[in-house]
C-alpha cells in the first residue's frame, strides 16, 4: 500500500505480473543451480599454485551470461525470460537467500570458540590491513585520471558499511559518492569470482591455511564464502580441517562488518584524505587537488 496522487491516504501496489516473474525468476536461478553442480569442482595447477573454479563462480558467471551478451547487448532468445522484472525481484531475494548460509557459518563458529579467542589479538589487528587498499589503490587511481573519485574508491574494499560512511559525509552524488559506489558495483559483479580464485591460489604464499582463512573475511558473505571454500579445497592434506577454515573465515568476516566501520572512519578517512592532497599534485593527471570539498 502507497500513497496515491488522488489525496487517498492508501492506495494499492500494482502486482500484475509478478507471479509471471516470480516463476521465472526461480526456474532460473534453478536451472544455474543444475548446470553450475553438474560442472562441479574443477582444480588446475597454476605455477606454485593452483586454481579452483567452484559452482559459486559458474554460477555467477551464467546470471551475467543470461542477461548480457559480451558487448552488453541483450540476449534475444532469453530476453523473454531474463529481463529487467527478473532482475528487480532478484536483487531483494539475494539477501534472503544468503540467510541460511550465515546460520551455517554461525554453526561453525561455535565449535571453534577456543581456537577463534586464542586467536582474538589476531583478528583485531587484521583491521589494519585494510589500510593497504588505500596504499596501493589511490596511487593508481590517481595514475588513471580519478581525481576526489579516488578517495571513495580506494578507502576501503567498499562494502555495505563503506558505501554508507561515504554517502552520509560526502552524499552519493558527490564525486567521492561516485567512487564509492563504483567500487561497490564492481566488487558486486566480479568480486565474488576474483576472491574465489584467488583463494584456490593464495596457498602458494606459504602462509598458514588460517591467516589465509581470515583474509578472506573482507565484509562480504559471498566474497568470503568463494574465498573460503576454495581455500579449503587448495588447502587439502595440510591437517587444517575445512571446518576450521570456515569458521576462522566467517568469524573475520563479522568482525570486519563491525571493526572496519570504525577503521574507515577513525583511519582510513583521514589517512587518505591527506595522501590525497600529497599525491594529487604529483601524479594525478591535474595540477589541481582541491576541486572539491572534503
Amino acid at each position: 500500500m502507497t500513497n496515491d496522487s488522488n489525496g487517498s491516504r492508501w492506495a494499492p501496489i500494482k502486482t500484475d505480473g509478478r507471479l509471471s516473474a516470480h516463476l521465472r525468476t526461480h526456474l532460473t536461478v534453478l536451472l544455474i543451480v543444475i548446470v553450475a553442480e553438474v560442472i562441479g569442482i574443477i582444480t588446475f595447477p597454476l605455477g606454485p599454485g593452483q586454481v579452483v573454479l567452484l559452482p559459486l563462480l559458474y554460477a555467477v558467471v551464467l546470471g551475467i551470461a543470461l542477461s548480457y551478451s559480451v558487448l552488453g547487448a541483450r540476449i534475444e532468445a532469453l530476453g523473454d525470460v531474463v529481463d529487467e522484472d527478473v532482475s528487480r525481484i532478484a536483487s531483494p531475494l539475494l539477501i534472503i537467500a544468503l540467510m541460511p548460509l550465515g546460520v551455517k557459518y554461525g554453526t561453525l563458529v561455535a565449535p571453534a570458540f577456543y581456537d577463534l579467542i586464542a586467536a582474538g589479538p589476531a583478528f583485531v589487528l587484521q583491521e589494519f590491513g585494510n589500510l593497504g587498499t588505500i596504499l596501493l589503490a589511490l596511487p593508481l587511481a590517481l595514475f588513471l585520471g580519478l581525481k576526489r573519485e579516488s578517495i571513495g574508491a580506494a578507502v576501503s574494499i567498499a562494502r555495505e558499511p563503506t558505501l554508507g560512511v561515504i554517502t552520509d559525509k560526502y552524499g552519493i552524488d558527490s564525486p567521492e559518492g561516485r567512487g564509492v559506489l563504483g567500487t561497490y558495483m564492481t566488487g558486486t559483479v566480479l568480486g565474488t569470482v576474483f576472491f574465489g580464485l584467488l583463494g584456490g591460489f593464495a596457498p602458494a604464499t606459504g602462509l598458514h591455511p588460517l591467516a589465509l582463512a581470515m583474509a578472506c573475511g573482507m565484509g562480504s558473505v559471498s566474497m568470503m564464502t568463494a574465498c573460503s571454500t576454495s581455500l579449503a579445497a587448495a588447502t587439502g592434506g595440510t591437517g587444517v580441517a575445512e571446518d576450521q577454515i570456515l569458521s576462522f573465515a566467517a568469524t573475520s568476516n563479522l568482525l570486519t562488518g563491525i571493526t572496519g566501520l570504525y577503521m574507515v572512519i577513525l583511519i582510513g578517512l583521514p589517512v587518505i584524505t591527506r595522501l590525497y592532497s600529497a599525491l594529487a599534485p604529483v601524479i594525478g593527471r591535474t595540477a589541481v587537488a582541491t576541486d572539491g570539498g572534503e
